[in-house]
């Protein structure tokens, strides 16, 4: 079974991090991903870029495009890991994982009704 597990934080928080406390942060978060790899329960995963340089399409027929999100919270969605277990409680605890090595960050577990794996994309720094 396909688990997303969605992690949120404060934006502003985050990009208050220096280099070094962020490299240091990605270190110990790559660590769980290398792990999950090696025991094939890794799908996707990817950090988001920041809401500042989003746009939202809304409203009816073709839409239109608009700024940001414009939720009323503090907390941003930021990254998406997509794992497969066998229950939740194994998304669960790998959620439990992520937060260990980042604990001011919020991981919402939620099951995948339908996966289509696609093409891969393009390795690189601001990809």
């Amino acid at each position: 079974m396909y688990y997303a597990i969605l992690a949120y934080h404060e934006e502003d928080i985050v990009e208050s991090w220096g280099k070094e406390e962020d490299a240091a942060l990605m270190t110990d978060l790559l660590e769980i991903n290398d792990r999950l790899v090696a025991q094939k329960s890794l799908g996707p995963a990817a950090r988001l870029g920041s809401t500042q340089n989003a746009v939202t399409l809304r409203g009816k027929g073709a839409g239109m495009i608009i700024d940001g999100p414009f939720a009323e919270t503090k907390e941003q969605l930021l990254g998406f890991y997509v794992v497969d277990f066998p229950t939740i409680e194994g998304a669960v605890e790998a959620a439990r994982e992520l937060r260990r090595v980042n604990p001011t960050a919020v991981y919402e577990v939620r099951p995948i009704s339908l996966y289509l794996p696609g093409a891969s994309l393009p390795s690189g720094e601001g990809s």
